[in-house]
């Protein structure tokens, strides 16, 4: 099925890891595993952003990647743990005009993505997503074997500001990593987490400058300080949602939350762009 022309802008999806964590998953247990052993909470949690009004939600492979899943000794269950993240995602959908992509991070061998696409592919995704890439090589890598699979592929890059200027691990600024994608032949180009909502606009605007494919962008709520043993992000769903008019003159497409964020930010986002003229 193709994919339509991104407008008004699209809402994304918010945080996964932490919604599975209310559910009972510990802090620094892997949440792909639970496609295979607990898919019922994984597709409450994709169903969640659904019914908050995301018209693209992901799937719960981010780390489903070989190299992950050899050091857990489930290095047989990489196709098995990717199908059931796609499908799950899939059956909670249950509409029309919702689409699935499947999350594909990084990893630490800088291969297996060829696996992990094929069997995103394999359960039903509708397109591909790159997310928090930090190495330029590696998102270049990473877009031609997933795009080997036919499927449309979105590449969002987490960019480092600690030097004063964002910049990804290997050195490149956002106008080079969105040139470099546009001429691999990606869908949509973006940035995730790494960032509070403050400074995607400027992000935004950057690598609008560099290409003409759109824009994808999902902040953090803020950065986060510890209580306890828990992270506390310091913005509210309506603080958040407050920025994306601002987001949206600067390039934006598609809109989504990062790490601190949940359904109610999704229903924000939606609340914000329907008042939007």
């Amino acid at each position: 099925m193709p994919l339509p022309a991104p407008s008004a802008p699209v809402i994304l999806d918010g945080a996964w890891a932490t919604e599975l964590q209310r559910r009972g998953l510990a802090i620094g247990e892997p949440a792909e595993l639970w496609n295979l052993s607990r898919p019922d909470d994984v597709e409450a949690v994709a169903r969640s952003y659904v019914d908050a009004g995301a018209r693209i939600i992901l799937t719960n492979t981010f780390q489903a990647n070989p190299s992950a899943l050899q050091r857990l000794g489930m290095a047989n269950e990489v196709a098995a743990i990717n199908r059931e993240g796609a499908r799950i995602s899939k059956r909670a959908v249950g509409r029309a005009d919702v689409r699935v992509f499947g999350s594909i991070g990084p990893t630490t061998a800088g291969d297996g993505f060829d696996v992990q696409a094929r069997a995103l592919a394999d359960g039903g995704v509708d397109a591909l997503a790159l997310e928090t890439f930090t190495i330029l090589d590696e998102a270049r890598r990473a877009l031609r074997e997933a795009g080997e699979t036919g499927l449309p592929v979105v590449v969002s890059f987490h960019f480092d500001g600690r030097s004063g200027a964002p910049r990804l691990f290997s050195d490149e600024t956002p106008e080079q990593a969105a040139r470099a994608m546009a001429d691999e032949g990606a869908w949509a180009v973006g940035a995730n987490c790494g960032a509070g909502p403050d400074e995607f606009e400027a992000l935004c605007r950057r690598l609008k400058s560099a290409t003409d494919l759109p824009i994808w962008i999902k902040p953090n709520a803020g950065i986060p300080t510890i209580r306890g043993e828990q992270l506390v992000y310091p913005i509210s769903p309506g603080a958040f949602a407050a920025r994306l008019a601002g987001w949206v003159e600067a390039g934006a497409a598609f809109i989504g939350g990062c790490c601190g964020t949940d359904p109610d930010f999704i229903r924000a986002l939606v609340a914000a762009r329907d008042q939007r003229p």
